[in-house]
């Protein structure tokens, strides 16, 4: 899915390996057990000085226990760093071995690996590779074809991806949502808002328990967008083992069924969105909330670790999930995958953000991925995080004590959403994501407002009184995720609102609950969190804090009429 616009050659360079000269060929006059191994190389990404590039080679021959692709460049391409392989150069030569976990390759498998580099002048396509010593043919995706007539600034038709896709389109409203919020008092100041349609198990795809299925909503979309641009927004939420660390959003799928979560969720998703009717719509999916992350933060030796999440690391399956995923939406014309990229209350520690980062990459190049299938990142679904802390920032000192030796920001990098998102983008686009990707941010329940709202800074008695007397944000501590008490609508949903953020969202709809305060049978395979629980006391994960949850919660997705109402009354900005 790359923003940079890409075609490949109309016919391929077959080089014969005994005579070592080359011939055109149709690639559909070439059979693959002609060829030995075929290389798509597609440059991703340029500016300047430099580039990403994304290589995928494909054995047709006898299968292998390891490769090596290599090729040479003409000019004065320099190699500065790689993923899924180990790239080396010397002069124009470069090679890419596997690694460890990638060494198999059975025949008619591929593997995908990417690079950085840097460059002056142009920055042509390898003329030839080889895997093993053998000569392979080569697509070129990194030109475009001087034959095609297209105008690059011509608008975007019917399936064209835009840089932004929320940038001059509406955004779909939820009418499920809609009519809760509408029969709530005071609740039709909101109920026209967009809100994210969530897929959080298989039966949500033909629509459970009486609700609309991911068809009726396209179709509803439809009609909503009439003839201008429409934004449908999808939250991919199914993954084997899923969120490993929290038991009121656990899922139906136990930790090793990958499989199903391929052939029963994600490929029957990717069917419906495919269906040509729908390729006038800007479908954003939220690619998996809660799940990365917890394989650098939830595992063992750390003392926040889980069992659960050791077994998901283990097998591999989030990262398995989350690339086949990006891979099988991504081959949709109009769709803009956003993978979900926690808030800075769990990532803003120097050994979370970058290990956060680099697993984000693994998995964007996993199952036949690559970060070309990924337009962007979400930070904040369905959290709490405030998006801007104007009473302080990490920057500040009081009597010689940083700001971030206070108890609530406790050395955190970050202390709001805004900040943290923009610092995460820098550092995905430094480690080979596209450097057009944007972020969003959900800001349905972030707002803090209300009566109790701080006008400025804190006292500045000690750092503790300086911050906590100026936050906005007025949980116990920013591990609290469940039915915060005191929280309130936040931003309204808004394009481009700040530099590198695509738009605000409210990914998660405003007064469904995040989880039930006490077990609640149920046959969604959602299980009960002390976390939801208003008198537990809390764990390693949120400093031992009380869990801040509101009383008298259902169980997680389902309506919760009294949260609703808080989060109207403490909106900020207030609702008129």
């Amino acid at each position: 899915m790359s923003r940079t616009r890409t075609a490949l050659l109309a016919a391929t360079a077959l080089v014969a390996g005994a005579a070592g000269t080359a011939m055109a060929a149709a690639p559909g006059d070439v059979g693959a057990s002609a060829v030995p191994c075929t290389v798509d190389y597609q440059v991703q990404n340029e500016w300047n000085t430099g580039f990403t590039a994304s290589v995928t080679v494909t054995n047709n021959g006898p299968a292998k226990s390891s490769w090596a692709v290599k090729w040479s460049y003409a000019g004065n391409q320099r190699v500065t760093s790689g993923w899924n392989a180990r790239v080396t150069q010397s002069g124009a030569d470069v090679t890419a071995a596997n690694e460890s976990y990638n060494g198999s390759l059975a025949t008619g498998s591929s593997a995908t690996f990417g690079f950085q580099g840097s460059y002056s002048g142009s920055n042509a396509v390898p003329a030839a590779f080889t895997l093993d010593g053998v000569t392979c043919n080569v697509d070129d995706g990194g030109t475009t074809d001087p034959e095609d007539p297209t105008d690059p600034t011509d608008p975007p038709g019917d399936g064209e991806r835009v840089d932004n896709p929320y940038d001059g389109a509406q955004v779909y409203v939820n009418p499920e949502w809609s009519a809760n919020a509408a029969a709530e008092p005071g609740g039709d100041r909101i109920a026209d808002q967009p809100t994210g349609v969530w897929m959080d198990r298989t039966a949500a795809i033909e629509g459970a328990s009486g609700k609309m299925g991911l068809r009726e909503h396209l179709d509803e979309a439809l009609t909503q967008k009439g003839s201008g641009e429409l934004v449908f927004q999808v939250v991919i939420y199914n993954l084997p083992g899923r969120d490993c660390a929290a038991l009121a959003s656990n899922g139906e799928l136990g930790p090793t069924e990958i499989d199903r979560y391929r052939t029963e969720y994600i490929d029957p998703i990717a069917e419906i969105l495919s269906d040509p009717k729908y390729a006038g719509l800007r479908i954003v999916t939220t690619v998996e909330i809660d799940s990365l992350p917890n394989l650098v933060t939830n595992v063992s030796p750390r003392e926040t670790a889980t069992d659960n999440c050791d077994v998901m690391k283990a097998n591999g399956n989030y990262i398995k999930g989350v690339g086949y995923a990006l891979n099988k939406l991504g081959d949709v014309p109009n769709v803009y995958n956003y993978v979900d990229a926690g808030h800075h209350g769990w990532l803003g520690w120097d050994d979370n953000f970058g290990p956060s980062a680099e697993l984000f990459r693994q998995a964007a190049n996993a199952e036949g991925a690559t970060v070309a299938d990924v337009h962007g990142f979400i930070a904040n679904t369905a959290n709490y995080s405030a998006l801007k802390e104007e009473n302080f920032s990490i920057t500040d000192n009081v009597a010689g004590t940083s700001v971030r030796e206070s108890a609530w920001v406790s050395w955190n990098r970050y202390v709001d959403e805004l900040s943290f998102a923009q610092a995460l983008r820098d550092e995905l686009v430094s480690i080979g994501f596209d450097s057009d990707i944007g972020m969003l941010i959900d800001t349905s329940r972030n707002g803090w407002g209300g009566p109790d709202r701080p006008t400025g800074p804190g006292a500045t008695t000690s750092v503790d009184t300086y911050v906590d007397g100026g936050r906005y944000d007025r949980r116990f501590n920013t591990g609290n995720w469940c039915n915060q008490a005191g929280a309130g609508l936040g931003e309204r949903p808004q394009a481009s609102p700040e530099a590198g953020i695509d738009a605000y969202v409210w990914m998660k709809p405003p007064g469904e609950s995040d989880g039930s305060s006490e077990p609640i049978d149920n046959d969604e395979g959602k299980g009960f969190d002390r976390m939801c629980d208003p008198t537990y006391e809390g764990n390693p994960r949120n400093n031992d804090n009380m869990s801040g949850a509101l009383g008298d919660a259902p169980v997680s997705g389902h309506w919760f009429s009294a949260q609703f109402q808080e989060l109207m009354k403490n909106a900020y900005p207030p609702l008129s």
